[in-house]
Parts: C-alpha cells; structure tokens; sequence
C-alpha cells in the first residue's frame, strides 16, 4: 500500500511539473510536418525585402551573394514581409559555403536608424556555417546586434537568467555526433521552435540545442523574421522549403 500511494504521489508531481509552461519540451525526433504556411515561391522575391544586388532567386531557391565587386555593407539581410515569429515553429533547408557565415534572424528588430544599410536586423540568431568543429557549428544561438554575443551553444542545455547564463548540461550532441549529423557542402534542414521563453534548434531532424531566457530585459517574445548575409569575404547562402506555423 505504501508503495503504492508513493507511486500516485510521484505521478502527480510529474503531472504537475508538465503542467508549468516551457516544463514538456518537444520530442527530441520531430514527426512529418503539420500544415505550414510556405513562405517562399521558389519563383520571385514576393513577400521578402532585401538588397536586390544581392539577393535573387536561383534554380528554385532564394540565393543570397556578397563578390569583391558587390560585398554587403556592413551585416544585412533578407526580411520576411508578411508576418511575425511569436511562438512558431520554423521549418526550412539552407545550404552555403565555407568563406562566411550566416543565419536566421527571430523574433527580431528591423534598425533604420545610423545603420550601414537598409536592411540591419538585430535579435535572436540561429547560425548558419559549412562547419563541423565545435564551437563554429551551424545551429548556435547569436545575439546578433546585441550584448550576450553566443547565447546558447550547440549541445547545451542553458538557462539566461538575470545574473547571467547557466548550462544545466552540454550532452544533448556531442563533437563526433555532429560531425556525422552535419552535411558539409549539402543540404541541410533546420527547425526552430519558440513557445514563451523556451526555445529549441533542430538539425536534421535532431535537438541540438534546449534554451530558456529568463532575462527581465532582454528575453526577445516576438519580432520579424529575416535571413543573413555576412559582411566581410565573399560569400554565397540558399534557403528553400521556407515553411512557418504559429502555435
């Protein structure tokens, strides 16, 4: 009977903590994709606003290049028109090559003013790379434009708490299971999902990354979508299946 009972508690507790919003995270291997909002024509730039000498649509995919000839004025980007990222979830595949770096942008601030170009965004970042070696991986969190620089690093399970960040744990993945899970010079699939303050990057259908942002005054809840191209050496990235859905 003892037994018993301490059973029934312990269901409760559990039942309980689950209850507490950001406390069930999403399963580690998503299923197929729900219906989701396609947010790219594979045809033009409708509903995206970007330096249009830098940006085209190539073979079906949204192209983003910087050469000697063209380079970007200090970081800029593509910006989704359409629509905000709230509590979504964010489904897309990038590629690109290895002289640069880029991202995607949410719940995000378009900046006009004393800017290098008409298109800065500052925010949350998911990197982008053609790397494998930790810490310069795709999939890491960047406060892009802001103070906290590499907020949750690939593999960490972390907290940004008014005193500062806290890592609960880093084995979520691991060096040699990245560079099996990544695919250099390929196509590779991203999801982001955000619910409240909690915040997880998937690649490959893999987490890689468990985030919390605790902070008062910088934890970011909505704000714009938008895709980087890095100033600096030349540099070529492309998106396609860009899909999004609000939870």
């Amino acid at each position: 009977m003892l037994i018993r009972n301490v059973l029934r508690l312990t269901t409760s507790l559990v039942a309980l903590a689950c209850m507490t919003v950001g406390a069930e995270p999403p399963p580690a291997v998503p299923g197929p994709a729900p219906a989701m909002q396609s947010l790219f024509n594979g045809k033009d730039l409708t509903g995206w606003d970007g330096d249009p000498r830098l940006w085209s649509v190539k073979d079906g995919v949204l192209r983003g290049e910087t050469t000697a000839e063209k380079p970007a004025k200090g970081n800029t980007f593509i910006i989704w028109k359409d629509g905000t990222t709230g509590d979504f979830e964010l489904r897309l595949s990038f590629r690109c090559n290895a002289t640069n770096n880029s991202g995607i942008q949410y719940r995000s601030k378009h900046i006009t003013e004393k800017v290098s170009n008409n298109w800065v965004v500052r925010g949350y970042q998911h990197e982008l790379r053609n790397e494998v070696k930790f810490p310069n991986t795709p999939s890491f969190i960047y406060d892009e434009g802001g103070s906290r620089g590499r907020i949750c690093l690939v593999g960490e399970e972390a907290t940004w708490d008014q005193d500062g960040k806290h890592v609960k744990k880093s084995d979520l993945i691991d060096q040699a299971g990245f560079e099996k899970l990544f695919k250099l010079d390929d196509w590779n699939d991203v999801r982001i999902m955000a619910k409240g303050n909690h915040i997880w990057h998937y690649l490959n259908e893999k987490l890689v990354l468990d985030f919390t942002d605790n902070d008062p005054q910088k934890a970011l809840k909505e704000g714009i979508l938008a895709l980087q191209l890095h100033a600096g050496n030349p540099m070529w990235v492309e998106f396609k299946n860009i899909r999004i859905r609000k939870l």
